[in-house]
């Protein structure tokens, strides 16, 4: 037994009283002491503060880096016609992965029905030419219940260069925790801003559940109603501001560099103009353990 007299070493100054009752000599080894631990107690506090600047500082180069990579395989989705002005008609955001044929974003993204082309917009680094490509694509899957859609490159000029890697799934853990740092990427606002790709940064708000509605009564398939049944889909909620433009886009786990959702609509305030002049800062994504089903049909 641990008897109540034992003491744990202690790491406090000497005492300045007994340093007063020593010897001349003792006063100034006491001095010194009280010196020695007192350049400790800053050189110690110095060395946190340097270490949290150093992690921050990691944290800070993790995004660019992050974005260089990943930018090349995050494209433009939209449909063409050579009789329309513009004749690329944006809808939203896909990022390529697998082979570089496929093509992921969201369900309400590709018109349904399909009555014009389908074609990606593909950065100048990300395809062999080096210069800005618009590419035929066709849809693949579509889930509307979930809000995804897989297309597929439809012409023969080979695969995309670059593909971003999606999170592995463990049964029904989520891949990502809440407070995770995560970056969206995508095409906000569309062709008001030329079709450039910009990222946000933010983090995992909350992870729930609800249960997507049907934009229409033609849109609630058997399908559909089933999936209502069974119960609300999960959720990824976001404290990051996504707009008009961003659905179908990347959620990337910074630490990681994997996708962990795809970007598919945010809270509002008002109307749906609202999201450009009061937007709420609350954004949804839907979690990867759905794509992956989609892919490997």
């Amino acid at each position: 037994m641990t008897r109540s007299t034992d003491r744990i070493p202690s790491t406090t100054p000497p005492d300045a009283t007994d340093a007063a009752r020593a010897p001349g000599r003792a006063r100034v080894v006491a001095r010194r002491e009280l010196l020695a631990w007192g350049a400790g107690g800053a050189l110690g506090a110095w060395g946190l503060a340097g270490t949290g600047t150093a992690r921050a500082q990691e944290m800070s180069n993790t995004l660019p880096d992050l974005i260089d990579r990943s930018r090349q395989a995050v494209v433009a989705v939209g449909t063409f016609a050579a009789t329309d002005n513009p004749r690329f008609g944006f809808r939203g955001t896909g990022f390529a992965v697998g082979d570089g044929r496929r093509i992921v974003t969201c369900a309400h993204v590709v018109p349904n029905p399909v009555e014009k082309d389908l074609m990606i917009t593909v950065p100048a680094a990300g395809n062999a030419s080096g210069q800005p490509q618009l590419r035929v694509v066709k849809l693949l899957r579509r889930d509307a219940a979930r809000d995804l859609a897989i297309l597929e490159l439809a012409d023969d000029k080979g695969a995309l260069v670059d593909v971003l890697s999606l999170a592995e799934v463990d049964g029904d853990r989520p891949v990502v925790r809440e407070g995770a740092a995560v970056a969206l990427m995508g095409y906000p606002i569309g062709t008001a801003l030329g079709v450039t790709m910009a990222t946000h940064r933010g983090s995992i708000a909350a992870i729930t559940r609800a249960a997507l509605p049907a934009p229409s009564s033609n849109a609630l398939s058997e399908r559909a109603v089933r999936q209502l049944r069974e119960g609300a889909l999960e959720f990824l909620q976001l404290d990051a501001t996504a707009y008009p433009g961003n659905s179908g886009g990347p959620l990337l786990d910074i630490r990681t560099g994997k996708v962990v959702g795809v970007v598919n609509m945010v809270a509002l305030k008002g109307t749906r103009e609202s999201a450009l002049s009061a937007p709420s800062g609350i954004s949804y994504a839907v979690p990867v353990k759905y794509v992956w089903p989609l892919l490997d049909k």
